[in-house]
């Protein structure tokens, strides 16, 4: 009787104990599968926003970085002139006649010059951006601050650079003010 009790408990386990450990384990290993596919897919998409948002800051730069004057930059009274009728040739929104974007021989020279340009490929360095990115660029008056303290829109632009990639858009915005009486380089 000792020894026909010592081969019951030594049995091992059963087909039936298989098999629904297998299917356990298949569910729980198919659960982390899809997770994890789930991850590899989308775990591009930061790295698009990132380059968008290094296209857009860059971009963003490179026109705060330009004058902001009543006048052309190249009007004499461009350093001195408090308002448009002092100059001989006020600045208007868009680009005058002949500058484009990195020109050599007449580039833009003033932050409005970058009003409604678009579908931009090109890097600030000249170079192409990576495929399938663009850019377009807006600058608007707009009156920046409270009350009282308010900087009228006359004398301040907001700058919106749009960044697109697969249907994706990423906007940066950003102001850009006058300075008495005018900044020049």
């Amino acid at each position: 009787m000792c020894v026909d009790a010592l081969a019951r408990r030594q049995r091992g386990v059963t087909l039936i104990e298989l098999i629904v450990f297998i299917v356990i384990v298949s569910v729980a290993l198919a659960g982390v599968l899809s997770v994890l596919n789930l991850t590899a897919r989308s775990g591009a998409d930061p790295m698009i926003r990132k380059q968008m948002l290094a296209i857009a800051e860059g971009l963003m730069d490179e026109v705060a970085a330009q004058t902001f004057t009543w006048c052309d930059p190249d009007d004499p009274a461009a350093a001195t002139a408090i308002n448009a009728a002092a100059c001989a040739t006020p600045e208007a929104m868009g680009p005058e006649a002949g500058e484009t974007r990195g020109g050599a021989a007449t580039p833009f020279d003033n932050v409005n010059d970058y009003n409604g340009l678009a579908a931009i490929t090109t890097s600030i360095t000249g170079t192409a951006m990576p495929p399938g990115y663009s850019a377009a660029i807006t600058t608007v008056p707009d009156a920046l601050g409270p009350g009282a303290a308010q900087v009228p829109a006359a004398a301040s632009l907001r700058i919106a650079v749009t960044v697109s990639f697969n249907g994706e858009n990423l906007t940066v915005e950003g102001y850009r003010t006058r300075y008495a009486p005018n900044s020049l380089p």
